[in-house]
């Protein structure tokens, strides 16, 4: 990297550097070794006669994904969750019939009318059946006849759900056919055998032959637990023993540990030792912005469309709020036009495009500033990549519509419709569509930033964060024409889009671009910028990348995961302390200077997402990381927190920065009237209402926790646990009319500061 005169910055550089090399090294070896290690499809499997085949698991994978059953209910506890758990639903409903085939060949009556003695005898045949003879074989998956009886209940139950629907779950009948439902029902059913298979090559050591003092054998549900499956061990069902492993709680131990052993250091780092870095007097003279250039003045027409597309998705917030707390009821629109999943879809892609808009924009935006006011050389391409934008985002939506309501042929649902894998629905030709957009917006922020006359290490980090940005989208679109057969290997790379190009690459942009404008605007020196910014992508990438495997511990990954992800993924946070700290240390700087700071907007909604980025990423991301707590709480509204504060404050919060640092710079160029009020109130609605928001969804997820800890998972996803948690699920409507309220304020507020402010001789700024 260029232009690295300081001996620190280049030290903090090289760190960086082989921690990138080092991580992305080890990640790419387990990536290769997973890929050979995943849970096989069988050719067949068969009891008395073939159940399935390999081609009927496939093609019910299709299905599931063109009915976008993952933003209905879940699999393997991966979606959404006002449907089951299709995994944990169906393997227990196998284990109910299996419990009455067995108690009528042994004892002629049904498993309820035995006594506790049978009871015992049942069950150990049924965890026999199911964890030891009736389990996952790569050519021919032979089960038991009984097992064969067990799945043709258990499919018929599930086909009636998918076909007649059920208003307890908010699925709406009449959208799949019956002959689509049946193929569905295998592909699920090979889920639940993925779930209770041991992993080959994972047997137990032979201890109680070691340890005299142990006796004879071990109870037999704790030798099965030894040996773990291939979603090791979950989910929780104790009606075959099945519970978490060892592992799970040895190195949730070490991740707390490492954890807060790791803050602490990094804490007196930065203030025994980055902070000698800050001197005043080697600060820039701050950035005076008198004009706008032609394509900084393109650029404008990006801010509108963030506010607009984020009042849309919290409106479709408030919309699932309420089928959650009431199902049954036709909330505005009839579930039979816009149900649940439709819905959720739009929720989840809306939130990706009105962030990713606000980010495109930002750095668009500030790579003529980067670029000393010198243009691309064909600013025409900023109004493409916005048409582009505008294309791709509303014929995805109306694609996910068409797709999930089986609108589309099998022959289009893949290309236009809906792919169903959860966060990256959007159908094929649209991805294509949002690649080549990401490919212009780099094309673009690369030839304009390389103009500068200094390529400083910040701009260097904007650039190639930005190229990683416009690349690694691509990891979740293989294979380009058809879906991955494989649903963990599908999984996985889906992983590698939602993790990784957000935290990672999208976190380094932010690094790259912060410490650019924290200097450019005379807050701090270059020279504590660029140690602070390599310091932070050194902790960005040492602790994400191999820390995406805290989402691969339940999906058929293999247990080493549990270790790399459960203790690298609780380091995350501490490059949110660092941000935190940076954030507030900025504004208190601003204001005890006692100067009227007109960026102030900007880097208010800053410092809330790196209070938020801490809370929902590092904190409540910690909680749920830490493998044991994981194992119960995965697929619970417990996990909601982390997501939706993560989500908005580590991201949304940037891009509605970047958006009020461009109303600004548009207003001190145009020397048009600036007021905070209105923005004021809507930064602070829609703070209280994320923060608030975490409550009822971490009470409502802690009895489902107790639930799935006590009774299985299964239990836990039930209609009948809501039920109980009813008033909880009401009163979260609160925080989430907040939002909605914040989300309509900023758009008003946008719209008025960029079209309809008036002009004023000296703009001015609230202190």
């Amino acid at each position: 990297m260029s232009n690295l005169t300081d001996a620190s910055a280049k030290k903090w550089f090289l760190i960086f550097l082989l921690s990138t090399i080092a991580a992305v090294g080890i990640f790419l070896f387990l990536t290769v070794n997973q890929i050979k290690n995943v849970p096989p499809i069988p050719k067949e499997v068969k009891g008395t006669q073939t159940l399935y085949t390999y081609d009927d698991i496939i093609q019910g994978k299709a299905y599931f994904q063109k009915y976008v059953l993952m933003d209905h209910g879940t699999l393997l506890g991966n979606g959404a969750y006002i449907g089951p758990d299709y995994t944990s639903w169906i393997l227990h409903e196998k284990i109910v019939q299996l419990q009455n085939i067995y108690a009528q060949e042994k004892y002629g009556k049904d498993y309820n009318s035995l006594s506790k003695e049978e009871k015992a005898q049942i069950d150990y045949l049924v965890t026999q059946d199911v964890r030891k003879k009736s389990i996952l074989k790569d050519g021919v998956t032979q089960v038991t006849p009984e097992h064969e009886k067990a799945f043709q209940a258990a499919k018929k139950k599930l086909v009636d759900f998918l076909v007649k629907g059920n208003p307890n779950y908010a699925w709406v009948g009449g959208i799949i056919k019956p002959q689509e439902a049946d193929k569905i029902a295998d592909f699920v059913d090979w889920t639940t055998l993925v779930a209770v298979t041991p992993r080959p090559g994972m047997e137990p050591k032979d201890n109680v032959s070691v340890i005299k003092s142990l006796g004879g054998s071990l109870n037999v549900y704790k030798t099965l637990n030894m040996h773990p499956t291939y979603t090791n061990n979950w989910p929780p069902e104790p009606a075959i023993g099945m519970d978490a492993g060892y592992s799970s709680l040895f190195w949730s131990l070490v991740a707390f540990m490492a954890c807060w052993t790791l803050t602490i250091i990094v804490m007196w780092a930065f203030y025994d030792y980055f902070l000698k870095f800050d001197t005043e007097k080697e600060y820039s003279e701050a950035l005076k912005i008198t004009k706008l250039t032609p394509m900084q003045q393109k650029v404008i027409k990006f801010v509108p469309l963030v506010p607009l597309f984020f009042v849309l998705q919290t409106l479709m917030g408030g919309y699932l709020a309420h089928l959650f707390a009431d199902p049954h009821h036709n909330w505005i629109i009839p579930q039979a036009i816009f149900p649940f999943n439709v819905a959720r879809e739009f929720h989840l892609n809306l939130a990706v495009l009105w962030i990713a808009i606000g980010w495109l924009a930002g750095g668009l935006f500030v790579a003529p500033l980067a670029s000393g006011g010198k243009d691309f050389k064909f600013p025409i391409a900023v109004d493409i990549l916005w048409i582009a934008l505008l294309i791709v985002g509303g014929g995805g939506l109306i694609g996910l519509w068409l797709g999930a309501l089986g609108k589309l042929p099998d022959s289009l649902w893949f290309w236009l419709g809906s792919e169903g894998r959860e966060y990256i629905e959007l159908g094929r030709i649209w991805d294509i569509g949002l690649v080549v957009g990401l490919v212009l917006w780099f094309t673009i922020v690369f030839f304009t930033v390389r103009q500068a006359e200094k390529i400083t290490p910040p701009l260097q980090m904007m650039i190639w964060s930005a190229f990683a940005i416009a690349v690694l989208y691509m990891a979740g679109m293989a294979p380009l024409t058809k879906i991955m057969p494989n649903f963990t290997i599908d999984d996985y790379f889906r992983w590698w889009v939602v993790h990784l190009w957000v935290e990672n690459t999208f976190e380094l942009f932010a690094a790259g671009t912060l410490a650019f404008l924290t200097v450019a605007l005379g807050l701090v020196s270059a020279r504590f910028a660029t140690i602070m910014m390599f310091f932070e992508a050194f902790l960005i990438v040492a602790a994400g990348t191999i820390g995406t495997g805290h989402h691969y511990f339940w999906m058929g990954e293999n247990e080493y995961w549990i270790a790399w992800g459960g203790v690298l993924s609780s380091l995350e946070p501490l490059p949110l302390v660092i941000l935190m700290i940076e954030a507030t240390k900025e504004y208190l700087h601003i204001k005890k200077k006692g100067e009227a700071f007109p960026f102030r907007m900007a880097f208010l909604w800053l410092a809330g997402s790196a209070f938020l980025n801490w809370l929902g990423a590092g904190f409540y991301g910690m909680l749920i990381n830490l493998p044991i707590v994981n194992y119960y709480e995965h697929g619970t509204y417990f996990g909601m927190a982390h997501g939706h504060v993560a989500l908005l404050g580590a991201f949304g919060y940037i891009s509605i920065a970047f958006l009020y640092f461009i109303a600004r710079a548009n207003a001190l160029a145009k020397g048009l009237h600036w007021d905070e009020k209105v923005s004021n109130l809507a930064f602070w609605l829609t703070t209280a209402g994320i923060f608030i928001f975490a409550f009822p969804v971490l009470v409502i997820g802690e009895k489902q926790m107790e639930w799935a800890f006590n009774y299985g998972y299964w239990v836990a996803r039930t209609r009948e646990v809501l039920e109980g948690m009813g008033f909880w699920l009401w009163i979260r409507l609160i925080p989430d009319l907040m939002i909605i309220a914040g989300a309509v304020l900023l758009l008003v507020d946008l719209v008025y500061k960029l079209y309809l402010s008036k002009k004023e001789a000296t703009a001015t700024a609230t202190a």
